[in-house]
């Protein structure tokens, strides 16, 4: 299949190509050797919750915040 680029310098894929929806994000990446562009899905952002579930540091074991705000330096 073949893209072209139009004025805005933006290119459209058939939605038969790929099933993709407006605000998807891809890497782009240029390959020298076969003088291509290479467009690859990037992950949605995962759940929060998910991701703090597996972080592995327990919130018990993190410094406690200090309550005073922050002093000026001197200069």
């Amino acid at each position: 299949m073949v893209v072209t680029l139009d004025s805005k310098r933006r290119l459209t894929v058939p939605a038969s190509l790929v099933k993709a929806a407006p605000g998807d994000h891809f890497e782009v990446r240029f390959d020298a050797e076969e003088d291509a562009i290479v467009f690859r899905r990037v992950a949605a952002a995962g759940d929060w919750l998910a991701v703090l579930k597996e972080c592995p540091a327990s919130m018990e074991d993190l410094p406690r915040r200090r309550r005073a705000l922050p002093r000026r330096r001197k200069l």
